[in-house]
């Protein structure tokens, strides 16, 4: 009796999904074929082009600035002074 049993839940355990997809494939919409046209036609013309209002003259590029350099420090390069001020520090 109990080989029916498990032999009924293995044949639900596929069949029941089978069954699922069969139906779905069954009841889906087949796309038609795309039509593919037998001549394409362009427009004999080219669009007259808009007149439009001169462009300003660009503007002159600004002449090469000497920036000096920032001040050395003693503290580490990774270090960016935000963490906390030395009032906020406990000392002990």
């Amino acid at each position: 009796m109990a080989f029916s049993h498990r032999i009924a839940a293995l044949a639900a355990v596929v069949a029941i999904p089978l069954g699922i997809a069969a139906t779905s494939f069954a009841l889906t919409d087949q796309p038609k074929s795309p039509e593919v046209p037998t001549r394409v036609e362009l427009d004999s013309g080219s669009p007259t082009p808009t007149p439009t209002r001169p462009a300003p003259a660009p503007t002159p590029t600004p002449s090469d600035e000497v920036v000096s350099r920032p001040p050395v420090t003693d503290s580490p390069a990774s270090d960016d002074d935000d963490d906390a001020s030395d009032d906020d520090r406990d000392d002990g």
